[in-house]
């Protein structure tokens, strides 16, 4: 199998039609020569509208703490976004979103992962994808995970995820934006230039 076939088949999906809220639009942007790969949640409202990962306000944040521009971050090769979910699951009535449907996950993770293989640095955003890929190595809870971020490295690095819901968050732990996001920065500027 090839990753041009297997996203054919991401591109495709529908298995999770009848629970989504809209019609599916499998969002994933990865090439063979991605080196970042970012893995979120599922997209949001906004990404299901426009076919864009990361296209909203999230991005935004998420851009900054990688020290990337738009253009760069959609246009470079070397970064790829693939979250555990494709499709937008729905808004849930308390308001967010609802989590990413796990059978997603089960049934295109690892195939697609197997596809990438120049993959150096895997961003893992938010809890979700955080405990997929972490298992019993994540934290009780993403704080706890993301405050362990140095011992992830060099191949997987977890963040909170960029949205404004983390605001309080973000402001509750300074450490994140003072150690770990100059890192990532710097991180990415160098495998953006190798």
């Amino acid at each position: 199998m090839s990753l041009d076939a297997v996203l054919a088949e991401i591109r495709a999906c529908r298995a999770c039609a009848e629970e989504l809220p809209y019609e599916p639009r499998p969002v994933v942007r990865v090439s063979a020569d991605t080196r970042i790969l970012i893995c979120g949640q599922a997209p949001g409202r906004r990404v299901h509208e426009s076919g864009l990962p990361f296209d909203d306000p999230s991005g935004d944040r998420l851009r900054a703490w990688m020290g990337v521009d738009r253009g760069t971050f959609y246009g470079h090769p070397a970064i790829g976004v693939a979250a555990m979910a494709f499709c937008y699951p729905g808004t849930a009535p308390k308001g967010g979103d609802y989590p990413p449907p796990p059978r997603c996950a089960a049934l295109w993770r690892q195939r697609l992962l197997a596809e990438l293989p120049q993959v150096k640095l895997t961003l893992l955003v938010g809890s979700y994808a955080q405990a997929w890929a972490l298992g019993k190595r994540a934290g009780a809870n993403m704080t706890e995970t993301v405050a362990a971020w140095r011992s992830l490295l060099p191949d997987l690095m977890p963040l909170p995820h960029p949205s404004w819901r983390n605001t309080a968050w973000l402001k509750k732990n300074p450490w994140f934006e003072d150690e770990a996001a100059p890192y990532l920065r710097t991180r990415i500027v160098s495998m953006l230039a190798a």
